[in-house]
Parts: C-alpha cells; sequence; structure tokens
C-alpha cells in the first residue's frame, strides 16, 4: 500500500515537473516581448512545428520566438517536403475569428443563406473595382457565392464614402440596404441618413486586419484574397480547382 502511494506521489510529482517545463518557454516569451512592448496583449504562444521555435499571435499578427526569448523570425513557415504554407492556416483562422465577431446583422448581404460559398468583402462605395464588383453580383450569385458586404471607406470619416456608407446602412431594412448600395456603386445619388450603424467598427476591424486597399474578400476559411477577382475565377478559386 506505503510503495502504490509513493509510486502515485511520485507520478505526479513528474507531471507537476513536466507541466513546469512545458509552461517555462511561454512564461519566458511573454516577459522577453513584454520588456520590449510594454503592456502588449499576447492573445497565445504555442509550439510551432518548428522544434524550439515558438508561435506567438497578437491580433491577426503572427511571429515566431525561440523559447529562451532570445530570437525572433517574422515570416511563414513552408514545408519545403509538402509545399505547403503552415502559417497561412493559422492567420486565416485569427482573421476569420475577427470577422465572425462582427456577426452578420451588421453586414449588407447579396445572396441566399444556402448559396455554395459566401465570401465577405471590404468594400469602399467610390472605388472603381468595388463598383466593377457589385456591378456583376448577378453572376456571383449565379456562381453560387453569397456576398457579404463591411464598409472600409478609405478616405476615413467624414468624407464622402464614409457618408454615402452611413446612408446606405441607415437606409431602412435589408432590402433598402441593398437598394442603396446597388444605387449608391452605380454612383447615383442616395438620400443622405443617418441612425446607429457600424461603419467605424467595420472600419476598426479593416486596420486590424491590415487592409490596405479595397476591395479585399475574405473567404470561408479566413484566406485573404486582396483586390477584385471576376466571377468565374473567384468560383474556381474557391472550389479549389488547380491554378485558380
Amino acid at each position: 500500500m506505503m510503495k502504490a502511494r509513493v509510486s502515485a506521489l511520485a507520478l505526479a510529482a513528474l507531471m507537476l515537473a513536466a507541466q513546469s517545463a512545458w509552461a517555462s518557454p511561454e512564461k519566458t516569451i511573454r516577459e522577453a516581448l513584454g520588456k520590449i512592448v510594454p503592456g502588449v496583449e499576447i492573445d497565445s504562444v504555442t509550439a510551432s512545428p518548428v522544434d524550439g521555435l515558438y508561435e506567438v499571435m497578437i491580433g491577426t499578427q503572427l511571429m515566431y520566438v525561440t523559447a529562451d526569448g532570445r530570437y525572433f523570425v517574422d515570416g511563414r513557415i513552408v514545408d519545403l517536403k509538402t509545399r505547403e504554407d503552415l502559417t497561412e492556416p493559422r492567420l486565416s483562422g485569427a482573421r476569420k475569428s475577427l470577422v465572425d465577431g462582427i456577426g452578420e446583422s451588421k453586414m449588407v448581404v447579396f445572396g441566399p443563406d444556402d448559396a455554395k460559398h459566401t465570401v465577405t468583402v471590404f468594400t469602399d462605395i467610390e472605388c472603381g473595382y468595388c463598383r466593377k464588383l457589385h456591378g456583376q453580383m448577378d453572376e456571383y450569385l449565379k456562381e453560387g457565392i453569397r456576398v457579404r458586404y463591411l464598409f472600409y471607406p478609405r478616405a476615413g470619416q467624414g468624407s464622402p464614402a464614409y457618408n454615402e456608407a452611413v446612408s446606405v446602412w441607415c437606409a431602412g431594412d435589408a432590402a433598402a440596404q441593398r437598394s442603396a448600395m446597388t444605387e449608391a456603386k452605380a454612383g447615383k445619388p442616395i438620400p443622405e441618413k443617418t441612425c446607429a450603424n457600424p461603419i467605424d467598427a467595420h472600419m476598426a476591424l479593416a486596420e486590424e486586419l491590415g487592409l490596405r486597399g479595397t476591395p479585399a474578400i475574405l473567404t470561408e476559411t479566413g484566406e485573404m484574397i486582396p483586390g477584385y477577382v471576376e466571377p468565374k475565377r473567384l468560383a474556381a478559386q474557391l472550389n479549389g480547382a488547380p491554378g485558380s
């Protein structure tokens, strides 16, 4: 009985030691980064696919740091054998989580719920390629692509594009919002309206994602596709066609 108790205590001690050793790199890395960037909010520190290198997530920013907290690597890890980008899935997951946090009720949505694919598009009403994309909305829908809009008026608060975005959102119910969006995208004047709206939240999210232009297309998995993509090519890409 005594022998069994001693064995159990020894096993517990080994488990605690293992847990302590495992947690040590995370603590070391957090302390090292905290000294360099005081107040930094680190979301997670986890082991990377490379021995001795840890993955640090700060919002949608990902970096790699050695276990001793001394060396920092800014870039992507690619498996040369499989040619797989091992960093992108983590970045995509972070983007998807942030966009999901906005909620579809705060987006202007075109297309049925049962569409084959759903993409989220950051748009600026006065952006030429954004207008081109919207002008082909029927073609995207025919390809089975549902489009959810988030506003990103590049000129900022108080600009014509910002005020138009507010007016579109405040046009009324979902159908009225879609109608106002289509009119505005066609360069037609729409009634100026104001109301409580999510435009600033959309813009803050775009900044957090590091967007530099519009349109910016986010897939269901969180992959970011910068710029305009014509309907058939986008459908092929979403369907996983080689070379798309």
